[in-house]
C-alpha cells in the first residue's frame, strides 16, 4: 500500500476526521449507495437514514471501526469494507448511486483516473455519481508538489486541487453538471477563499 494511502490509518488513529458536509445536491430518494472513501462514517449514516441501501468502503480501519461502533449505536444497518476507491471490489453494474465528498484529491493522478473507470464500471445504467473535491482557488493551496497541482503534507497525505476544466475531462465518460462555489472566510483581518467544486456525473 502506497505511503500517502496508509497516512489516513494514522490520522484516523489521532482524531474523528471531520470537515466539511453537504448533502445538498443529493435529489434521489432510493436505491443502492456506494460511499466511496467512507471515512468514519460522516455521510454513510446520514445517507443510511434517508433510507439509502448503503456499503462504506475506505482504506483506513481505524475509520471503518469508528463507523462500526457509530452505526451500532444508532442501531443503522451499513455494510463496511476495507478498500481503495480505484480498486472497488464488486459487480459490474451493482449501484445506483456513488457518493464520494472530498475524496479524490487525495490520490494520485493515475489513481484518479482508475477511479473515475471503476465508479463508471459498477454503476448501473443511468447511475449516478455525486462527487466533491477541493479546487484550485481554496486557501490551502500549496506544499510540496508531487504532481502539478498536487502536495504531499508532513503527515503524508496528499492534497490535489481541481479546476473545472479538469473534472470534466475526469469524468468525460459521463453526462455531467458541475458546480463551483466559492467562500470567502475572515481570519484575523485577512479573508481567505474556500474554494470546492462538485459534481453530479451520469452515466451514459
Amino acid at each position: 500500500m502506497s505511503k500517502h494511502i496508509k497516512a489516513w490509518e494514522n490520522e484516523y488513529g489521532k482524531s474523528i476526521w471531520k470537515g466539511h458536509y453537504s448533502l445538498e445536491l443529493l435529489d434521489v430518494k432510493k436505491g443502492r449507495l456506494l460511499d466511496a472513501g467512507c471515512g468514519s462514517g460522516k455521510y454513510s449514516i446520514p445517507l443510511r437514514m434517508r433510507g439509502f441501501e448503503v456499503v462504506g468502503i475506505d482504506v483506513s480501519f481505524n475509520a471503518l471501526n469508528m463507523l462500526r461502533n457509530s452505526s451500532k449505536a444508532r442501531d443503522i444497518d451499513i455494510e463496511i469494507l476495507g478498500g481503495n476507491v480505484f480498486q472497488l471490489p464488486f459487480k459490474t453494474g451493482s449501484y445506483d448511486l456513488i457518493w464520494c465528498y472530498e475524496v479524490l484529491q487525495h490520490i494520485l493522478s493515475e489513481e484518479r483516473e482508475c477511479a473515475a473507470r471503476e465508479f463508471r464500471r459498477i454503476l448501473r445504467k443511468d447511475g449516478i455519481l455525486f462527487m466533491e473535491v477541493f479546487g484550485k482557488d481554496d486557501l490551502r493551496y500549496g506544499g510540496i508538489e508531487i504532481e502539478p497541482g498536487t502536495f504531499s503534507r508532513e503527515n503524508g497525505i496528499v492534497y490535489h486541487y481541481f479546476d473545472r476544466a479538469e473534472i470534466e475531462e475526469l469524468l468525460r465518460d459521463f453526462s455531467c453538471k458541475v458546480i463551483e462555489s466559492r467562500k470567502v472566510k475572515m481570519f484575523r483581518g485577512k479573508s481567505y477563499t474556500r474554494h470546492m467544486i462538485s459534481a453530479v456525473a451520469k452515466k451514459i
